[in-house]
């Protein structure tokens, strides 16, 4: 077999693992998801795609996650390391709306309304230090991705815990999710667990250590270093 075929083979490969996350884009196994409450799928006349479009390709499938014992925590370069409750991101901050799509690199797109907090906020309680510069997210399954520091203060970037008015199923990444706009899905990491401060600008998550581009710009290739 030669190397242009063996490279061909990889790069159909990654396409097909996808929108990538164990993040990041999710899934409908038809049968629908069970929600706990009424789907909106109309925000101020814009229609709305449904918890049912999205596909699972997570990569070790949907993780549980007890709210009762769960704790997000803020990591890294920070002032005064943080862990919250379930209740405390949700209840004790602001919280914020937007309808925002999520884009697969498999070819899929959903736009959903995404309510919850800034992740800045969270960052601010706990001081990110002169040296940081870019934020490392990390999930329930192992799974991690990285963004810009500026990208999520520029962009008020969202850790939702609810999409179009229901609590975020468990498929969907239960109990927080990344809103990355105009990122592609890999970098829309669910089931987050930890949000580490740190000053390396070449930090690889998953997918990225795997090929895909450490930007995640979602108008560029996802292929590429």
């Amino acid at each position: 077999m030669t190397r242009r075929v063996l490279a061909m083979m990889t790069v159909l490969l990654l396409l097909l693992s996808g929108c990538a996350s164990g993040s990041g884009s999710g899934a409908s196994q038809g049968g629908g998801i069970r929600l706990d409450g009424v789907e909106v799928r109309e925000y101020k006349g814009e229609k709305l795609g449904s918890v049912n479009d999205f596909r699972e390709n997570s990569i070790k499938g949907p993780q549980v996650v007890d709210a009762a014992t769960y704790r997000l925590a803020i990591t890294g370069l920070v002032d005064t390391p943080k862990e919250y409750t379930y209740s405390q991101v949700t209840s004790d901050h602001a919280a914020y709306e937007k309808v925002v799509q999520l884009d697969c690199v498999e070819g899929w797109s959903v736009r959903v309304l995404w309510s919850g907090v800034l992740v800045n906020d969270l960052i601010q309680e706990a001081g990110a230090k002169s040296t940081a510069n870019t934020v490392i997210f990390r999930a329930a399954d192992g799974y991690s991705t990285s963004l810009p520091l500026t990208y999520i203060r520029d962009n008020d970037i969202l850790l939702a815990y609810k999409m179009n008015g229901v609590t975020l199923p468990t498929e969907r990444g239960f109990p927080f999710q990344l809103v990355a706009q105009d990122k592609w899905g890999y970098k829309w990491i669910k089931w987050v667990t930890e949000i580490e401060l740190s000053s390396d600008t070449a930090y690889e998550g998953y997918w990225e250590s795997r090929g895909y581009t450490n930007s995640g710009d979602r108008d560029k290739p996802s292929l590429g270093r």
